[in-house]
């Protein structure tokens, strides 16, 4: 049994800027079973919902910035309940010292419990920076020893994880259970930063990740990339077409 597979929507954001169910039409036609979104384009829930039950897509997760699950955490729960989606990811904090970590993990053990109390799942999705080591321990890890697995789960970005020089198949295995979300893109080399292109095309084992994912108990892969050689639609439909060659799904 393969897991299943979702877009982050951030991948064509140029084109949900211009017509976002529009866009959710097309990724729903190429295959995806999911969508994990980076902002609503102002559309109401009640809408959103409509269109992904039309079209048989999942809200798989919701990328929120950091000041909002401070500042508008009802309104973030509200929404999210409403389209359906029960994970609400934080996709990126600064962070420079270990005390930062720390700080982190305390506002997560604050705010995880609120969602947890509304159905809602807090998720926190790393870069590569994330991978500096204080005293010998990676940051990411400094945050998630530092929070429950109740008030804070995974949502592994592998190709930083890949990027910072780190096997991401066997760190998956480090948080077995606490993992659910497992975000795919690959890149040409590590000579560059952000050097990406579709899946399969690049250097990294993505048949690896995708089986460390499903023995650790994950629930979607997620595609992603930050930015596309090729028409970003393009691109998504490359992605998934190459998961098929690779039986992934």
């Amino acid at each position: 049994m393969t897991l299943p597979i979702a877009l982050q929507l951030y991948t064509v954001r140029d084109e949900t800027e211009k017509d976002f169910i529009g866009t959710l039409e097309k990724v729903a036609a190429m295959g995806y079973n999911g969508v994990e979104f980076a902002g609503f384009g102002d559309i109401p829930a009640k809408q959103m919902k409509a269109a992904l039950d039309r079209l048989g897509l999942k809200a798989v997760g919701s990328h929120t910035g950091i000041d909002l699950l401070k500042d508008k955490l009802d309104e973030v729960i509200e929404y999210n309940l409403e389209i359906g989606n029960k994970y609400v990811i934080c996709p990126w904090a600064p962070y420079k010292t270990k005390e930062d970590y720390v700080e982190a993990a305390r506002l997560f053990n604050e705010i995880g419990p609120k969602c947890k109390a509304r159905g809602i799942q807090l998720a926190y999705h790393n870069h590569d920076f994330e991978f500096t080591a204080f005293d010998g321990v990676y940051g990411l890890d400094i945050l998630y020893s530092g929070t429950s697995s109740e008030n804070l789960v995974v949502e592994l970005d592998t190709c930083w994880v890949f990027f910072a020089g780190v096997n991401p198949a066997e760190y998956i295995g480090k948080y077995k259970g606490r993992i659910p979300l497992v975000h795919l893109k690959d890149i040409k080399s590590k000579d560059t930063r952000g050097d990406f292109i579709e899946l399969g095309d690049g250097i990294i084992d993505i048949e690896a990740i995708a089986m460390a994912a499903q023995a650790a108990g994950s629930e979607w892969l997620v595609v992603e990339m930050d930015r596309c050689p090729r028409p970003t639609l393009e691109s998504a439909r490359i992605c998934i077409d190459n998961l098929k060659k690779m039986k992934v799904i």
